[in-house]
């Protein structure tokens, strides 16, 4: 079988494209491209760096994936971009390859990438994530899998957004998100537990529960951060709650942006 190519694209001749792959008019890749099996690549869209995706990707018109980083400190250095299988990636989605020499900007598996998104350099988009039209993701983001960004949001460097949660639209997301919450406002507040898209992940009757009970320490209690975490762990040991546990104690590190507060004492180990 021949790669299915527009007559009109433009490909280097170094640019690595399974056979299966298919390009539409007036699509660029460049020389260092590399795309795996029944890659859809739409028209106009641009490949270039080092970029490396994988197979049944669907690249709608208008995307750029593997520019330069839009940062100041990049002088130029080796860097990447590497996107796993079966992610839709929607019209003008911009994807900037990282800042520093063999890091990479990562996109995962069974991702959607809706109109306008902006994945700035060295972010991390993990598995099965829904992020909606016009969300500015600066650099160094880490977002775990099956997260939901809501639409036209920024996101500030730096910042995590845990597994499972729920970021409403038109927030301002300057610290992390804690795994499982519903986040939004601006400024934005936790506002409840992510029951809906917990039922919907099929999370068992005994897991919501400890997860309820995990909210209510947080975010309508009075007890300290410390304390909070110490009767979160007398809840149990499932993999749900060691998970927000640990992202929790993560977000306080050196280096981490803080938690997005809530009503609870939590919020005030993190305030500015």
């Amino acid at each position: 079988m021949k790669t299915l190519i527009h007559p009109t694209a433009v490909i280097h001749p170094d640019a690595e494209l399974h056979p299966t792959v298919q390009v539409g008019a007036y699509a660029v890749i460049g020389g260092h491209v590399k795309v795996g099996p029944e890659t859809v690549i739409g028209a106009h869209v641009v490949l270039d760096g080092l970029t490396e995706i994988g197979a049944r990707n669907q690249i709608y018109p208008g995307a750029v994936i593997g520019t330069e980083p839009q940062d100041l400190k990049y002088a130029g250095e080796p860097s990447w971009v590497k996107i796993g299988d079966n992610n839709l990636i929607r019209e003008y989605v911009t994807i900037n390859r990282a800042t520093g020499a063999g890091e990479a900007t990562i996109v995962g598996n069974g991702n959607l990438l809706m109109a306008y998104v902006h994945v700035g350099h060295n972010c991390i988009i993990e598995d099965s994530v829904i992020i909606s039209n016009s969300v500015a993701l600066a650099g160094h983001i880490y977002i775990e899998a099956r997260a939901r960004v809501s639409g036209v949001l920024g996101v500030h460097q730096f910042v995590h957004i845990g597994r499972h949660a729920m970021v409403g639209g038109m927030a301002r997301i300057d610290r992390d998100v804690p795994p499982y919450m519903t986040v939004e406002g601006n400024p934005a507040r936790v506002r409840t537990l992510n029951l809906i898209g917990l039922k919907r992940a099929n999370f068992p009757v005994d897991e919501l529960q400890n997860l309820k009970k995990a909210f209510r320490i947080l975010y309508r209690s009075n007890v300290l951060f410390k304390d909070a975490l110490d009767q979160i762990d007398l809840l149990g040991d499932t993999e749900h709650l060691l998970h927000l546990r640990r992202f929790l104690l993560l977000s306080q590190m050196p280096g981490r942006r803080g938690l997005i507060p809530g009503k609870g004492k939590i919020s005030s180990s993190s305030e500015d």
